[in-house]
């Protein structure tokens, strides 16, 4: 017994850095993805505060996802920008600089005035605020995966990679409960007029807690053996062998790794983000059912998301992805046709929407992992960040804008099934080119 005591010493020793890093690396994403996801589930409040001169209902909620959309946008260029840096420089100093950004910008959205009080002016400081977002939002995917799979102990990316996600998970659980809980408590002048502020000033003391977790991050393993020019740790040897192969930080290369998340980032905002305001518009449903239909599906995707992480160790990343694809290309059109039958008993449209982002984590949990072993330390996150931000900038960015367009212009109700399904159908095809991943 007294000779196995140093060994559990040792053990306890070498997870800690490993859990501060899980703690620190992940926890911005939950500031990222609540304000996102207050932002989407309050869009048609959004609307009528700074779009509604522009034309109240559908077109003031597409002029809304405009704004939306084009923080997306932005994020390829935050990738490039933070990912030079944070490859050069880096994991934590950078880190610490994007949630300090992201914490500011989604405070002065909670303060903005809006259309009655400043005119014209509102929507472009509003846009503007967004686009500073998608900067921020931009690194802090590639720089929170690259910490938290750097630290992670030999078999076991998958599942610390899939905190991410999980976080992002809980970023818009929490934005939809706090969305849904303001808008209970709330009558709807009072949401309108003042209470749509509550939610996004509540992301200040968030971000300052994920700043001082940040601060007492230190340096991942593999970035100080690259630049120490230390040889023999899994890492650098991932990195000799990537290069080995040819992986640069190329176009065909982040294109093909766009392609295999694509799928994830379009069913993700489809189901989990923009269907508060598809059921409230498209299918009439009043926002507290519409809030609370976005926070069963978003809980089912919270509770696949480790496991599916976990699996994808097991068996590599690929057989896990490909199946999530698969599911929410079959299940995209039933789903949507359950929802609009009003002969189907609430209890079997909720148990659909939770099974509906359950199918989502499944590609959300193995993805940053798949990412972070595409890219070598050098690029990593440069590489994992901009391939996310690409997939990210035209399948979810693009998600609310065109869903709700489209549904506008030809009436059918079943649109976001067909973008979801069609994302998901261009992941599988480049998933099937991904030889499967063993846990590394």
């Amino acid at each position: 017994m007294a000779g196995t005591k140093p060994v559990s010493a040792s053990r306890a020793l070498a997870r800690g850095p490993a859990v501060r890093a899980v703690a620190a690396g992940s926890v911005g994403n939950l500031v990222e993805w609540y304000e996102f996801g207050v932002y989407g589930f309050l869009a048609t409040v959004l609307a009528e505060r700074f779009f509604a001169p522009a034309g109240g209902g559908a077109e003031g909620l597409v002029r809304t996802y405009a704004a939306f959309a084009l923080a997306f946008f932005f994020r390829p260029l935050g990738a490039v920008l933070f990912g030079r840096l944070g490859d050069r420089w880096g994991r934590r100093p950078v880190l610490i600089a994007v949630i300090a950004v992201m914490t500011l910008t989604t405070t002065l959205i909670g303060v903005l005035p809006t259309y009655g009080t400043a005119g014209a002016l509102a929507p472009w400081l509003l846009t503007s605020l967004r686009a500073v977002q998608g900067l921020s939002a931009g690194g802090e995917f590639g720089g929170s995966v690259a910490v938290l799979t750097e630290f992670a102990p030999p078999g076991r990316r998958g599942l610390y990679g899939a905190w991410q996600s999980f976080t992002v998970a809980l970023g818009l659980l929490l934005g939809a409960g706090v969305a849904a809980l303001t808008a209970t408590l709330l009558t709807g002048p009072q949401l309108a007029s003042w209470g749509w502020r509550l939610p996004f000033l509540l992301a200040l003391p968030l971000g300052l807690v994920a700043l001082w977790l940040r601060a007492g991050l230190t340096e991942t393993p593999s970035f100080l053996a690259r630049t120490k020019d230390t040889e023999g740790t899994e890492d650098a040897k991932d990195a000799e062998n990537a290069d080995a192969r040819g992986v640069r930080l190329g176009l065909g290369v982040l294109l093909v790794a766009a392609a295999r998340v694509a799928g994830w980032a379009a069913a993700g905002y489809t189901f989990l983000v923009v269907l508060p305001s598809y059921l409230q518009v498209t299918l009439h449903a009043d926002v507290r059912q519409a809030l609370l239909s976005a926070t069963l599906a978003n809980a089912g995707f919270a509770a696949a998301i480790l496991p599916a992480g976990l699996l994808s160790d097991r068996v590599g990343r690929r057989p896990v992805l490909l199946a999530g694809a698969v599911l929410v290309t079959a299940m995209s059109v039933p789903l949507l046709d359950c929802l609009q039958d009003p002969g189907i008993s609430r209890a079997v449209k909720g148990a659909a929407l939770v099974a509906a982002g359950a199918v989502v984590g499944l590609m959300a949990g193995p993805g940053p992992a798949l990412l972070a072993e595409t890219f070598p330390t050098r690029v990593r996150w440069t590489g994992l960040g901009l391939a996310y931000a690409l997939a990210n900038a035209v399948f979810s960015g693009c998600a609310g804008l065109i869903i709700t367009e489209a549904v506008r212009r030809t009436g059918d109700p079943d649109i976001p099934a067909y973008y979801a399904a069609a994302a998901c159908a261009i992941s599988a095809l480049a998933l099937l080119k991904q030889p499967t991943q063993k846990a590394s």
